[in-house]
């Protein structure tokens, strides 16, 4: 019941944390947003399953959530160790391609930032960022780096640790998958 309870917990930080970032307008994209939630209400769901699973001694169920357990930890961690093995120059690349695809995310980004253009500030007028009045900004791509760096480290830490925590939820239902109910007729066949 602990994995149960470690994924629920995921599940509800996921949807936490995308309500905060709404609820502080960290995030103005509503796809970002409706996507992490959909995330944290789908692995809900599966921890749901898996808990129901193990209480009621449900094969069927418990040898679904094993297998979908198992698609998750391999996304998971292959996401996580991608995280940790992206290099600089990889970073700078993706953080560039990001910002020249979507338009709603670099207004928050200068924004919340304070910054300007992506490698130059150009005083053009199109900046959401305040530092445009005094035409003082710094351009967005050296701070977005060094936060880069350290959120990817970060993220991708924690999606290593609750990675093999998933995987110990499913070699456990694996394992105990075909016990007998203890509350069953003894002489009954599982």
């Amino acid at each position: 019941l602990c994995v149960f309870s470690s994924l629920q917990l995921v599940s509800l930080l996921l949807i936490g944390i995308a309500a905060w970032g709404i609820g502080f307008g960290l995030i103005s994209s509503f796809k970002v947003v409706g996507v992490v939630i959909a995330v944290g209400v789908f692995l809900f769901f599966i921890a749901l399953v898996g808990l129901i699973g193990a209480v009621k001694h449900h094969q069927v169920l418990l040898f679904f959530y094993m297998i979908i357990l198992l698609l998750v930890f391999i996304v998971q961690f292959s996401v996580s160790c991608a995280c940790l093995a992206l290099n600089e120059e990889q970073q700078s690349e993706l953080l560039e391609v990001g910002w020249t695809n979507t338009n709603s995310a670099r207004s928050d980004i200068e924004r919340n930032l304070n910054c300007c253009g992506f490698r130059v500030f150009y005083s053009n007028g199109t900046c959401a960022a305040d530092c445009l009045r005094t035409l003082h900004c710094r351009p967005c791509a050296p701070i977005m780096e060094e936060y880069a760096g350290m959120v990817l480290r970060f993220v991708g830490g924690i999606g290593l640790f609750f990675s093999f925590t998933e995987i110990l939820g499913v070699w456990l239902t694996y394992r105990y998958r075909n016990q007998k109910d203890p509350r069953a007729n003894p002489s009954a066949f599982i």
